[in-house]
């Protein structure tokens, strides 16, 4: 079984595959049902209206619906693009077992406890007929996949086949479904639409499943005989074929999977099994630890089947459709249909080399998993996992090229992993011994040697080297030298892709690619969320790879985008140019044309080849919104301005390179308020007052134009802002303004002609304008306001400027070679001419007529002064004449192409805590990143977490732990700088690190031994807040391999346990007027699986609770307990013992508990009451705590974090698990 998708949730009754789209429903026991994507692994929609357990769901064949069926009688027809049910279907009495669309018309059948079938017609929402018969439940009811039949299952023991044919010729308008409700009420058991064909009986106990065969006329049906039998009919009688022996509990769901000729059954014996169609045998049993099986589906169009359990569901393949190849230079050979075959690449022709034996045991995944070929010797290495994982080695002969006869007797041997290391010298893999056997064409050992790690696979790394794959790991080893040349953690690998000059390795695993060089040293990692099916190196150092849905590529420093979609998934085995030569899972070749263009031109910025970037601009095709965003990402702003013609984007992308004039140029164009705003903010970045001080001309911000005028020292254009101020009535703006100019008397004037008279009268007295003052006291008279004395008197002074007119100066640093270059490509040609440099942006604010204008009307103020420019330029210039110099002294003239000294703005590139967040699915990482958002997001869908209050804190200290900052200037802001992890000076600038995070494995070990130690001491509320600090910060840990995930997750269950039964015991203490309880409680806390000191102390505590209570048979309980962990402190089982002799002459309880110790028992966490083996409860999708059902949906009063009976996809704690 190769399990493809994996689900935790509530019993899985029902499943559905969608016919196009990679989704599957899933119906659950809890009445919700699910709509997951098993491709990207996401739930993606859940529909919860049925009241009880929904026990069938179907998907229509061409239309967005579903109908699905429960235990509350209903039948509702749902359109899940709407995301809400349609409709329901009222009629049957009893459960609804399964439900079923029809692949032509518009009918629905059902089966029903309440004995009957029924068939609905879905457009007139009504029910065109029932079918009666059955005596008893009917368990499932499906109609035929092309003929006019219906087959359905019941606990009569009987399997009936029933003919609707003249049902079909009756539905020929929507009238006669009107027409056959009357008949059906007036003859309710009389009705000849729908007749029974077949009585199939055989089976000893009632039939849980019965299905057709696609195309063969068969039935296949399951009881709780434990039986699956075989039927076949014709267009007369029906009869058994064959009986399949095997389960041993009830068959619940059986199904012909014709793909492969198989038939594929479940049961609540926990197991699959797959069995031959044809030859009736049992080929493979995969079984599941606590989990019975429900249900099957198998997928209508491709290899795919799912099965339901008690606790989730799983999406699985049962063989493997990959097809094995080796390259070597100008072919491939594969493997197809027992035939060795080769494919030329300069003729694109295949041919048939040999026949290669047909696998010797019956079961599944025994074809050719890998091959390795040597092309001096003409010889192939064929793997399989035939009796447990062997080789064949063919030797194939020069003449039979295009022969399909070619019989030939294979060299054999024991090793699942075998690969050529030399011309005439292969390698095996023996897996029990951990070495590696070098044999030579005789199939004779010639070199044994002990492998450096615990290895379960090889692959060949350059002449008499091998690359040897451990689970979390793979290594270099040289055979020759017996040591180890590379080594690498990576996650599992599943295939190795060596470039063609054997410089560039790709490690392609489930859901990842590791690039490194041939010393296996890390260059980049890149990750997917679909699997990573294959891959090949172009002739440029790009690695192209496919998924199941895309061709993608990879360039050295890890950057990747899209080439092109698949309809199908396919194996790349070559590329030449634009051509990339793939095989398809029907063992077929076939090139696919792609345009290679974008990655060649991100591969040509990247390694600074600068005039193929520039011809590549001026020739190519190259647009889009994700080259401008790459560019951008990238730190060439300067690139992608010269690929949009939209003039807000060229306005964007001008700002993020510091290019003020191109930004102008655009703003001029646009012409909008905002974006003059923020041209004026890019521009007093650079310092360029003068483009400043245009931009808030046109936005008409005199109150920041005042102040630009204050900073760059401008005191004339400052007086001509007071006066504007004093047209537009704006009192507060002329006060500003005369306060930045020092204006004494203009600020007394305005203060008294505001009615401001005690303010005026201070301010000309603190300046010793006694004058003025003494006739503004006139005014005042009585109410002449006292002067505070104030110790340190001083006046306010407007402040110099720093730099007074001009622009701020600025680094003069040289041109790049886009600005020269494209400047051509985008203006077609030069300007006429270049503003000076200490050109004044700013208009002119004339305000000779001021008095004129009327108030309010400022636009006169603000106008173009072209016609002053025309007459300045009429006085005839600068009156400078020619020079009569001898013609030697003649300069070159400047090409337009030479580099000017100019400022270019340093862009700014992509923050890294961005890159962390695109990069990771570890909540962990996306919090020390900073973005909460996503992180919260991630919990949610891994753990089921809706309370992030204990995680605040948490959540703030990584941010902070992960990021250190720095002061440059005591005026400046301090800069955020990101720390990595596990960052050398020797790694690549390029290539980003993961967060340095603040908590680890290790400090969790403390809290736990700091946990264990204040247990052991009696200090409960210590403890407790000890190991609440555990299951808060488990979330937020980061570990390297699956060996520590799974100590996490171990570390999990320890610390819930203690939690539980530590709540428990603070709530006993609390208890003083109830003692049964408290016993109850002390009793349940010796049921926690907690360290054997301290299940010794909560043993003692019981025992001394009850003895006390008079409760002598459950002490004496506690008494035996204790003693059978042979305690270490001799007090403790003297005690004890003391206690059961105590107890022998009156062996009963006082009060009855509700405590059974020989029932097998779990303890809900919120009410604290055992839940008996059998009984219902609901857990925590975190920490696995048990509730009673009236807690799903409340909070989990263990970890305080998750909701109860939450969907979750589980604790994803490390890179390892993206495998």
């Amino acid at each position: 079984m190769l399990t493809k998708f994996e689900t935790k949730s509530n019993r899985v009754k029902g499943l559905s595959f969608h016919g196009k789209r990679p989704w599957i429903l899933a119906s659950l026991h809890s009445g919700v049902i699910q709509l997951w994507d098993y491709r990207m692994g996401t739930l993606i929609d859940r529909f919860d209206e049925h009241e009880g357990p929904v026990r069938g769901v179907h998907f229509h064949k061409s239309q967005p619906l579903f109908v699905s069926g429960g235990d509350d009688y209903k039948i509702k027809v749902w359109n899940y693009k709407l995301h809400r049910c349609l409709f329901t279907l009222l009629g049957h009495l009893d459960y609804i077992r399964t439900v079923q669309f029809h692949h032509e018309c518009p009918w629905i059948v059902s089966a029903s406890d309440d004995q009957t079938i029924r068939i609905w017609n879905w457009q007139s929402r009504t029910c065109i007929s029932v079918l009666t018969g059955h005596n008893h439940y009917v368990m499932c009811a499906s109609f035929h996949p092309k003929e006019d039949l219906i087959v359905s299952a019941s606990l009569d023991q009987t399997v009936r086949v029933w003919d609707i044919g003249a049902l079909r010729k009756k539905a020929v308008s929507p009238a006669n479904d009107i027409l056959r409700l009357s008949q059906m009420n007036a003859d309710f058991f009389g009705g000849v639409d729908a007749v029974v064909k077949y009585v199939l009986e055989g089976h000893d106990r009632g039939v849980n499943w019965a299905s057709f065969h696609p195309t063969l006329p068969l039935i296949v049906s399951g009881a709780d005989d434990r039986r699956v039998k075989i039927w076949r009919m014709n267009d007369t009688k029906a009869w058994e074929v064959d009986t399949l022996r095997g389960h041993v509990n009830n068959v619940s769901c059986t199904l012909f999977y014709a793909r492969q000729d198989i038939i594929v059954s479940n049961s609540e014996d926990r197991s699959i099994r797959v069995w031959d169609a044809t030859k009736r045998t049992s080929l493979h049993t995969f079984r599941r630890e606590l989990d019975r099986f429900w249900i099957l589906s198998v997928h209508p169009e491709i290899n795919l089947l799912a099965a339901g359990h008690d606790s989730g569901m799983i999406v699985f393949k049962l063989e493997r459709e990959r097809p094995a190849f080796s390259v070597s230079v100008d072919s491939v050979f594969f493997v197809k249909n027992r035939f060795l075959r080769v494919f030329k690449y300069s003729t694109q022709k295949d041919a048939q080399l040999i026949t290669i034996r047909r696998p010797g045991s019956h079961g599944l995944n025994q074809g050719a998993r890998t091959i390795s070929y040597s092309p001096t010797e003409n010889a192939v290495l064929i793997c399989s996992d035939v009796d447990g994982g062997s080789y064949e080695l063919y030797v194939i002969p020069k003449d039979s090229y295009g022969k399909s006869d070619t019989v030939q007797e294979a060299k054999r041997g024991a090793g699942g992993s075998a690969v050529f290391v030399a011309r005439n010298r292969f390698a095996v893999l023996e897996k029990s011994s951990n070495q590696v056997l070098v044999k030579n064409l005789e199939n004779e050992i010639v070199k044994k040697s002990v492998l450096p790690i615990a290895t379960d696979a090889i692959f060949y790394a350059g002449t008499g080297n091998l690359l040897c794959r451990a689970e979390d790991r793979v290594v270099i080893f040289d055979l020759q030298q017996r040591n180890v040349v590379g080594d690498l953690l990576t996650p599992f690998v599943r295939y190795v892709v060596w470039s063609l000059d054997m410089a560039s390795v790709a490690l392609l695993s489930k859901h990842s690619i590791v690039v490194a060089d041939k010393n296996l040293v890390h260059c980049c990692t890149l990750h997917e969320t679909i699997r990573v099916k294959s891959g090949a190196w172009d002739d440029n150092g790009v690695f192209i790879y496919t998924t199941l849905t895309h061709i993608k590529y990879c360039l050295p420093n890890g950057d990747s985008g899209i080439i092109k979609t698949l309809d199908v998934p396919v194996y790349i085995t070559k590329i030449y140019d634009n051509s990339i030569f793939c095989l398809d899972r029907e063992g077929k070749n076939r090139p696919i044309i792609i345009d290679s263009t974008e990655y060649i031109f991100k591969l040509s910025l990247l390694g600074n080849r600068y005039d193929q970037v520039m011809s590549m601009i001026k020739n190519s095709v190259l647009c889009g919104q994700a080259m401008i965003a790459y560019l951008q990402q990238k730190g060439f702003p300067q690139v992608a301005l010269y690929f949009v013609k939209d003039e807000r984007t060229r306005f964007n992308l001008a700002l993020e390179c510091g290019n003020i004039e191109k930004a102008l140029e655009s703003a001029k164009r646009i012409d909008e308020k905002d974006h003059w705003y923020r041209l004026g903010v890019e521009a007093l970045r650079q310092g360029n007052t003068g483009i400043v001080e245009y931009a808030y001309q046109k936005t008409k911000n005199f109150e920041r134009l005042s102040f630009h005028y204050l900073i760059t020292g401008n005191l004339e254009k400052l007086s001509k802002m007071m006066r504007i101020a004093e047209v537009k009535n704006d009192v507060m703006g002329q006060f500003h303004d005369a306060l930045y100019l020092g204006g004494i008397r203009e600020r007394v004037k305005i203060l008294e002609n505001a009615g401001h008279l005690p303010l005026a009268y201070f301010t000309a007295t603190v300046h010793g304008l006694h004058d003025v003052a003494g006739r503004i006291g006139v005014e005042l008279g009585d109410n002449i306001p006292h002067l505070p004395k104030v110790s340190n008197p001083a006046l306010l002074i407007p402040p110099n400027p720093v730099l007074c007119a001009g622009d701020w100066p600025l680094l003069m640093v040289g041109r790049g070679i886009f600005e020269g270059g494209l400047d051509d490509t985008a203006r077609g040609g030069n300007d006429d001419h270049e503003d000076a440099a200490d050109a004044d942006w700013g208009e002119g604010l004339d305000i000779d007529e001021v008095d004129k204008i009327q108030n309010g009307d400022v636009s006169v103020l603000l106008k173009d002064d072209d016609e002053n420019e025309n007459e300045e330029n009429e006085e005839g210039g600068w009156d400078l004449e020619d020079l009569d110099l001898p013609p030697d002294a003649d300069t070159p003239k400047t090409t337009p192409k030479s580099r000017s000294s100019v400022f270019v703005a340093p862009a700014r590139g992509m923050p890294v805590s961005q890159i962390w967040v695109q990069r990771s699915s570890l909540a962990a990482e996306h919090a020390a990143a900073g973005d909460f958002d996503t992180a919260m997001r991630l919990l949610i869908r891994q753990l089921g977490i809706r309370n992030f209050s204990p995680l605040k804190s948490l959540f703030i200290d990584l941010h902070m732990g992960s990021h250190t900052y720095l002061r440059a200037l005591s005026s400046a802001p301090v800069v955020s700088v990101a720390v990595e992890r596990g960052w050398s000076e020797s790694a690549s600038p390029n290539v980003r690190g993961t967060p340095a995070l603040v908590f680890n494995f290790s400090q969790l070990d403390e809290q736990l031994k700091a946990g264990y130690k204040a247990t052991t001491a009696g200090k409960f509320s210590e403890a407790l807040r000890h190991f609440l600090a555990i299951l808060h910060t488990i979330p937020l840990s980061v570990v390297e391999t699956r060996r520590e995930v799974d100590e996490v997750k171990e570390l999990i269950i320890i610390v819930k346990e203690y939690v539980l039964g530590l709540k428990m015991e603070l709530k006993r203490r609390d208890l003083k007027d109830n003692p049964i309880r408290q016993q109850e409680l002390a009793a349940y806390f010796t049921h926690c699986n907690l360290q054997l000191p301290h299940t010794r102390l909560a043993l003692l505590n019981a025992m001394t609770v009850c003895y006390k209570a008079q409760n002598l048979s459950t002490a004496v309980n506690f008494a035996c307990r204790l003693l059978e962990t042979n305690p270490s402190n001799e007090n403790q089982a003297r005690t004890a013992r003391q206690v059961l002799l105590a107890a022998e002459k009156n062996m009963k309880d006082s009060a009855q508990l509700n405590y059974d110790f020989r029932n097998p028992f779990l303890i809900c966490g919120a009410t604290y009451v055992p839940i008996y083996r059998g009984q219902r409860d609901v857990s925590c999708p975190y920490c696995s705590t048990h509730f009673v059902p009236s807690q799903q949906g409340q909070l989990c009063m263990v970890c305080d974090l998750s909701v109860v009976g939450s969907d979750a996809s589980g604790l994803h704690c490390s890179p390892s698990q993206t495998r």
